[in-house]
Formats: C-alpha cells, structure tokens, sequence
C-alpha cells in the first residue's frame, strides 16, 4: 500500500509543470518589487522590442535590451554613470501568471542572483 502512495505522489510531482508565457512579457509597462536584505525596491519600467526605460528612485535609467530567448534578456545601460552600470545584467522569467512574472537576475558571470517579480501595467 506504501508503495501505491509513493507511486502516486511521484507522478503528482512529476506531472506539474511551471507555466511560462514568456512571449507576452517582452513588451508592455510594468511595475516590479525587488526584496533585497528585507528591504522591498520598487521600480516602474516600459519595454519595447530593444529599449527598456526604467524610472527608480526618481531617476531615469535606459537600457539597450537583448533577447537570448524567449524567456531570458541581457540589459545594457546606454549611458552608464558608475562602474557598476558598465556591467551588462542578465535576467530569466522563472514563472508566468495572467498578468506577472516572476524573475531571478544578476550582473552576467556572477553566481549570485536575486529574484523578484513584475507586474504587467497595460
């Protein structure tokens, strides 16, 4: 009887699948959250097919936008100001929803990646 369960339990598991409609996120405004150390960032963004402008902390950042597929992007700031914004950041829509998506992302090469999640404005 045990064994029937865990059968059970592994095709239940085995068989739910991650919904990933990355192709409707390419474009569009949208709003995103970014916890970092307990601390929420918030950010308001319009992408287009190679533009991303992002509005964060009353500032305007643009970024040359590179699909690698349809559910991962490399940014490139046009005009960066620090040493930071020099590095390219690549980003990967882990899941979707109707209107969000979830997304891990860091700064290309480097293991660490953080997550948050955009919601589609329009």
């Amino acid at each position: 009887m045990r064994f029937l369960l865990y059968v059970f339990l592994f095709f239940m598991i085995g068989c739910y699948k991650l919904e990933r409609n990355c192709k409707s996120y390419k474009t569009g405004r949208f709003y995103s959250e970014i916890a970092i150390d307990e601390v929420i960032y918030k950010s308001e963004f319009k992408r287009d097919d190679s533009l991303q402008i992002e509005l964060y902390n009353n500032q305007i950042d643009s970024s040359r936008v590179r699909w690698i597929n349809d559910c991962e992007v490399v940014f490139r700031t046009i005009n960066p100001k620090s040493m930071a914004e020099y590095k390219d950041i690549h980003l990967k829509i882990l899941t979707t929803t109707d209107s969000s998506y979830t997304f891990e992302y860091s700064y290309v090469g480097e293991p660490k990646k953080q997550k948050g999640i955009a919601y589609l404005l329009d």
